[in-house]
This record gives C-alpha cells, sequence and structure tokens, in this order.
C-alpha cells in the first residue's frame, strides 16, 4: 500500500446527514497508510489541541486493562490484534466495557472486523467517555458493543476505506465483496438492511484522505445508543441485560 502523509485543517465538513457535521478545529491531522498483508487501513491520527491522558495499565496491543471489569481501547489495530484481545479476556475474563478513549483505527481493516466480531460475541460494552475520540476503523469497534455508550463532549470521525491498491468502495460495485462485507457487518451489529446502507453512504461521503467530524449526538442520528448506563461490573449482570451474538459470518 502506498504512504501517504497529509497535514489537513479540518475546519467544516459538509455532511450528506439530518443533522451538520460538527466544526473541530485541530493543530494538525496526519493520515497515514503504511504497507499490511491483508486487509486495507483506515487510520486518522490527530494532534488535538486538548489530547486525553492515555490510562496506565497491563498492555494487549492497543488496549489497557483498567481493572477486572474494564479495558481501554487507546492506538490502532492491526493484524495482531484479535490474537491480543483474545489473549486479554483469558487473563482478565471480567471485563465488560471498553472505554475508547482515543481509537485512531486500523492498519488491518479485516482483522478489525473480526475484533468487532469478538466484542459482540463476548456482550461487551463500548463507551465513549467525554475527550473520547473514535476515529475511522475504530467506528466499527465501537458499533460492536452489545450496549453503546457516548457522553456528551466525546467525537466521533469518518471517512472511506482505502485498499492495498489505492482503490475507495466506489471503485468497486456496491454487491462487490469489498463493499458487502461492511453491510454484512453493520447488519450482525443490530442495523436493519436500510440502516447499515444509510450508515455505510454515509461514511463513504468523504474521501480516505479526508474525514467527516460527528459528536454524541450526531452519532446518535445514525447508531442506535443507549441512554442510561447500567452497572456491568459483575460480569454475569451484564449478560442478563445483553444478548451474546452466537455466530457471526464471516467477512473474509
Amino acid at each position: 500500500m502506498r504512504s501517504l502523509s497529509a497535514s489537513l485543517a479540518l475546519v467544516a465538513l459538509f455532511a450528506v446527514s439530518p443533522l451538520s457535521a460538527q466544526v473541530i478545529e485541530y493543530e494538525a491531522v496526519d493520515e497515514v497508510t503504511d504497507s499490511v498483508v491483508t486487509g486495507g487501513e483506515r487510520t486518522l491520527f490527530t494532534t488535538a489541541i486538548e489530547a486525553p491522558a492515555i490510562p496506565q495499565g497491563p498492555a494487549y496491543g492497543p488496549f489497557r486493562v483498567l481493572d477486572e471489569g474494564r479495558a481501554a481501547l487507546v492506538d490502532v489495530t492491526d493484524a495482531r490484534t484479535p490474537g491480543q484481545f483474545t489473549a486479554m479476556l483469558r487473563d482478565h475474563p471480567g471485563i465488560a466495557t471498553i472505554e475508547m478513549i482515543d481509537c485512531p483505527g486500523t492498519e488491518d481493516d479485516l482483522a478489525n472486523l473480526q475484533v468487532g466480531q469478538m466484542i459482540r460475541r463476548s456482550g461487551i460494552v463500548t463507551h465513549v467517555p467525554a475527550g473520547g475520540s473514535v476515529r475511522s476503523g475504530g467506528v466499527e469497534l465501537f458499533l460492536a458493543g452489545a450496549r453503546r455508550y457516548a457522553d456528551p463532549g466525546s467525537e466521533f470521525a469518518v471517512h472511506s476505506w482505502q485498499d492495498d491498491t489505492g482503490l475507495e468502495p466506489s471503485d468497486y460495485a456496491a454487491n462487490a465483496p469489498e463493499n458487502r462485507r461492511y453491510i454484512d457487518y453493520y447488519r450482525a451489529m443490530g442495523m436493519n438492511a436500510a440502516e447499515a446502507q444509510a450508515f455505510y453512504a454515509m461514511t463513504n461521503s468523504v474521501p480516505f484522505a479526508s474525514a467527516r467530524w460527528l459528536d454524541a449526538g450526531e452519532m446518535s442520528a445514525w447508531v442506535q445508543l443507549d441512554e442510561v448506563k447500567v452497572d456491568v461490573s459483575p460480569r454475569f449482570q451484564f449478560l442478563q441485560l445483553a444478548a451474546v451474538v452466537d455466530s457471526i459470518p464471516s467477512f473474509q
């Protein structure tokens, strides 16, 4: 995959949505694509004026274990992340919530979708706290939560994917496997057919080299969010509230 470095000044992005896009100012935004073996990359690195603090804890790739009930996602996912996620749950089986602190995206979209499937199968909650930032391929992991929370002051960014040949979604037929895997994934994460198509079109409304920013309220226009938080510390209590997906189709 070709490498791309760009400094972007994101002042206002126009939306194809029922709500106006959020206006966010950053000092600099660098978009980087590195060579990968299996799956395209979607990352959006930013140097925010007020960057969130990265929590400390045992590291499993991009995850940090906060306590026996919570882990934080603080970096990009890649081809190693499914194994790292498996190891984390093996060592800390009580993890029921992923705090999405700083989620730039993924270096391997196929592996990223696998991690999303694993999150959903495990019945884990995804939560973006105030100041949390979920961007690019990280949005798929937010969608994977059996329950999804986004606090006021959290942010999201979406854009088109680009594969290792430099092609984007519009370069493929609508029903090509390269596009269908995302629609199928969104359906598996609880969207109906119309919702999945609309959300995918929205994410592709800006090219790979750009981004569209949304706040929690704007994201709720596209994705069903849970408005009332629940205490999910004891894992058995949470599993009484959320259905665990027993089988999710493969996207490879």
